[in-house]
């Protein structure tokens, strides 16, 4: 039996914009106006809960329809 544990590991900006197609830089944007997917400053770096990323793209669809 392995003893390995699975890590839920977050999604760094770059991570992000290539899961959204957009740019590293429209992140940011989206960040300093409080839109876009919830993300969490962790030191000096953005990152993302992929569950919530998913969730908020969810959330766009359910608006859009």
């Amino acid at each position: 039996m392995s003893d390995t544990r699975e890590i839920d590991r977050l999604w760094s900006v770059e991570d992000v914009s290539a899961y959204l197609g957009v740019p590293v830089k429209t992140l940011y944007q989206w960040k300093w106006r409080g839109e876009g997917p919830p993300v969490r400053k962790i030191g000096k770096y953005l990152r993302y809960v992929p569950d919530q990323v998913r969730a908020w793209v969810d959330g766009l669809t359910d608006r859009a329809a």
